[in-house]
């Protein structure tokens, strides 16, 4: 079990209208118990290696790539339907998330390294389990702290990114890693502009769903 791939999984069941199934129900269990370290909590060496968003794959230290995918799940959890542990995790994965600058993201990094994944920079779309700058922003901006000041810098850096004629380039498309191409390499992104701009643009101008 990692939080980052639970989180993409999780994210697209709620979407998917599931949030009452049994298993997707359990999924939200064990994110909020394994990130809070619930009584019970289920932990993998080679994964999920303890609370706090401890991964195996990251030198068992928290992992923000996990926190941003399993974040990004547990924000689709109405808040009328988030029971205590879950409210925990998700103020937890925030306040990882919000520790440091985002626009640097030197999160925690085991094997050695000291300089961040090159991966948080390149802004695209689809998304498997690396995170972006952009993400960050996202889901942290879905559960409310779009306007906090500790974002600024990130959102400096998103808004130069963009290019003169005012889109965003797809840095990782994944190609050759989904079943049909969803954009090209390297070229002008519809996606990513659309991410880009939903986190850019004053919430009272957004559209409505």
């Amino acid at each position: 079990m990692l939080h980052c791939l639970n989180g993409n999984l999780l994210r697209a069941l709620i979407g998917f209208g599931r949030l009452d199934h049994q298993a997707t129900q359990a999924a939200i269990r064990w994110a909020a118990d394994a990130i809070t370290g619930a009584a019970g909590a289920g932990y993998y060496a080679s994964g999920t290696s303890g609370p706090h968003f401890a991964c195996g794959a990251n030198d068992r230290l928290s992992c923000a790539w996990g926190a941003t995918k399993e974040l990004r799940a547990l924000a689709r959890v109405p808040p009328r339907r988030r029971t205590a542990t879950v409210t925990a995790a998700i103020e937890e994965g925030a306040a990882l998330l919000l520790r440091h600058d985002p626009a640097i993201a030197d999160y925690p990094m085991g094997y050695g390294n000291t300089r961040p994944s090159s991966s948080w920079f390149k802004l695209g779309f689809p998304s498997g389990y690396v995170a972006d700058v952009l993400q960050v922003i996202e889901v942290l901006t879905e559960l409310g702290h779009g306007d906090d000041a500790r974002l600024d810098a990130a959102k400096h850096w998103l808004l130069d990114q963009r290019g003169p004629r005012g889109r965003w380039t797809n840095k990782y498309a994944y190609p050759g890693k989904t079943i049909v191409p969803i954009e090209h390499q390297g070229g002008p992104s519809k996606w990513v502009t659309l991410r880009a701009l939903s986190v850019l643009t004053p919430h009272h101008e957004r559209p409505q769903n």
